[in-house]
């Protein structure tokens, strides 16, 4: 089984979004069986996660995060997540999560962002945090956004 619908990594994923941002990742009307299928199946918004690794790669990206970025679910679980952002945009992502480390969490926060075809985006409204189960144990990093639109291209 892959951590698309893996019901423990649900249990990371959104019980520590609810620990460390205070809000519930799914609708309360999904009961914990039919929230990790609608999670990575249906919500109409990214979650994108990666693993603590020194140059991190995603661990898992919800079918809405897979066609924003153009990469099926082995494509992008190969991904290295520094890859997401462009050159010149990945200092500004680093910074971003190195905060992330610091605080627990981000919000707010809003970068560009390139899919595999190359068509670049921005995303808005970003909330990134730690995964961390109730150990304290760190499994990595996740975010969600629920606003995003193509660049415009000055070509």
């Amino acid at each position: 089984m892959t951590l698309a619908l893996d019901p423990n990594f649900f249990d990371l994923l959104a019980g520590s979004y609810s620990r460390l941002v205070g809000e519930r990742l799914v609708p309360s009307e999904h009961d914990n069986q039919n929230a990790v299928r609608w999670l990575y199946e249906e919500a109409p918004f990214c979650v994108l996660a990666h693993n603590t690794d020194p140059d991190p790669i995603f661990i898992y990206g919800n079918k809405t995060a897979q066609t924003c970025f153009e990469y099926s679910w082995d494509e992008l679980t190969s991904l290295r997540s520094r890859l997401s952002a462009e050159e010149p945009n990945r200092e500004e992502r680093q910074r971003l999560l190195d905060a992330v480390k610091r605080h627990g969490f981000a919000t707010g926060y809003r970068g560009l962002r390139i899919a595999k075809s190359g068509r670049r985006f921005w995303i808005e409204d970003v909330t990134v945090w730690q995964l961390v189960d109730r150990g304290g144990l760190l499994h990595g990093q996740a975010a969600v956004y629920r606003k995003w639109f193509n660049a415009v291209s000055s070509a």
